[in-house]
């Protein structure tokens, strides 16, 4: 089996890979239909990454625009290794974003968006649906409570994090992506349109 990708490169951004483990089983989602593969990058983990694992794959931090947590898992589920790494980042100057499916609080059962606050500039949350029925065909939470927990933590998220962006797909049966726009709007995050099958 080929080593895992701990970190990848897209565009100006490096990504870190911190898990593979999720609350959600997005029908979705590529490693549901056999690939855990974005661009040539393969991102099967086969154990969670600690920081010092990570921390020196930073490279040069003046080199990139920004890093990244995003990979086939939820990046909150390894909370602890989350937060190593990007406060490290911070400490030599650079940018952190987090890709979340917005059920940290949920899953460690208290609101991480305090200490998220401390290390993490913005926040890309993934809301993909209009409705919890919806939510529940595509995304297949394994905690209950799920969407109403990812809305508590969208309105939360903006005051404690500077960026908010919640993002929902184009080309997902019953979604109503303008709905989608008009139920963000109403909270103090931007609206980012996504299409169906395009990654990065």
């Amino acid at each position: 089996m080929s080593q895992s990708t701990l970190v990848y490169d897209i565009r100006n951004s490096r990504y870190l890979n911190i898990t593979g483990r999720c609350t959600l089983r997005c029908q979705f989602c590529p490693k549901h239909n056999g690939s855990k593969q974005v661009h040539e990058y393969q991102l099967d983990l086969d154990h969670q990454p600690k920081s010092e694992e990570i921390i020196p794959l930073l490279g040069e931090v003046g080199q990139f625009d920004e890093y990244v947590f995003c990979g086939y898992g939820e990046p909150t589920l390894n909370l602890a290794t989350l937060l190593e790494v990007a406060r490290e980042i911070k400490r030599r100057g650079g940018r952190v974003r987090v890709n979340t499916d917005g059920l940290g609080n949920l899953f460690h059962r208290r609101n991480i968006l305090p200490e998220l606050s401390l290390v993490v500039d913005a926040l890309s949350i993934s809301l993909n649906a209009d409705t919890e029925a919806a939510y529940l065909k595509h995304c297949k939470p394994k905690l209950k409570g799920a969407y109403e927990s990812l809305w508590d933590f969208i309105r939360q998220a903006p005051r404690y994090i500077d960026q908010v962006q919640v993002s929902a797909i184009e080309g997902l049966q019953g979604v109503d992506i303008d709905r989608c726009r008009e139920l963000i709007g109403e909270t103090k995050a931007e609206f980012k349109h996504r299409k169906l099958g395009v990654v990065g």
